[in-house]
């Protein structure tokens, strides 16, 4: 297959990994421009085999190449976590399909922040390999698989549990796609959408100090927020100063031992 890859993350070196293993070699990268990019560099190894007129960094080098990728004769265009909007003039071109693959249980939570919305709202989540057109995470499903989070879930282990989901999705959907076949379905339920400034609305992030609740809702407020950055978190203010809250939730051992210390040895 006549492949240009499209990714950034560690999940995008996974998946083409996975197609290296396969004998498939990209005829085309699109990486992540600085400063955002975080795995360009791995990408661009792992695809030695390309001249540079085939690496097309950031949004700006993807749109002065649309020429040249129209000359690869694509049959995929593979999004694995690319941080950037593919213009519909490059999602045109690929024979078969343009195809993206996103941590969430489409069509619902399309668009950013998948696990915190997931674990807010108790919506379904999971991963979903769709094809790509203009609307965000529009596209039919080529395949998906749903995910159920643990009570001990944050956002954030959510989510690397979701990335393991997402590479097995794809391994589970390439040999068909590797042949040529695609088969795709378009589901019946409406979904949800999310910007990401839907996350730093204090109607979202604010924990009202006075208002009454439950410890069940407080501590799903706070997993939720519990991403590996601290402007993500919940906060609350005390004479005009914010403060900001994240959680470490650790299930005890099966065997009833005590549990172990986030990033440290068991405690003494």
């Amino acid at each position: 297959m006549r492949v240009a890859f499209a990714g950034d993350r560690d999940l995008a070196v996974q998946v083409l990994d996975h197609l290296l293993d396969r004998g498939e070699r990209p005829v085309a990268l699109l990486v992540a421009g600085p400063p955002g990019a975080s795995h360009a560099e791995e990408l661009r190894a792992r695809c030695a085999h390309l001249d540079d007129g085939d690496v097309f960094a950031g949004p700006q080098g993807l749109r002065a190449g649309i020429d040249r990728l129209a000359a690869l004769d694509l049959d995929y265009l593979l999004s694995v976590h690319y941080p950037h909007l593919v213009p519909a003039e490059a999602l045109a071109l690929p024979r078969i399909a343009a195809l993206n693959l996103h941590p969430a249980y489409l069509p619902y939570n399309r668009g950013w922040h998948t696990p915190t919305w997931a674990l807010l709202d108790g919506s379904p989540i999971g991963a979903t390999l769709h094809v790509m057109v203009e609307e965000v995470d529009a596209g039919a499903i080529v395949h998906r698989r749903r995910l159920e989070p643990s009570p001990g879930d944050t956002a954030h282990s959510l989510y690397g549990r979701l990335k393991a989901l997402e590479l097995d999705v794809f391994r589970e959907a390439w040999p068909d796609l590797a042949e040529g076949r695609l088969v795709t379905s378009v589901p019946d339920e409406a979904g949800s959408w999310h910007r990401r400034a839907d996350l730093f609305d204090p109607a979202v992030q604010r924990i009202d100090l006075d208002a009454p609740t439950t410890a069940g809702a407080v501590l799903r407020h706070l997993r939720a927020l519990t991403t590996d950055r601290w402007d993500e978190a919940a906060w609350f203010e005390v004479d005009g100063r914010r403060f900001r809250v994240r959680v470490d939730v650790a299930p005890d051992p099966p065997d009833g031992g005590r549990p172990e210390t986030p990033g440290g040895p068991p405690d003494r």
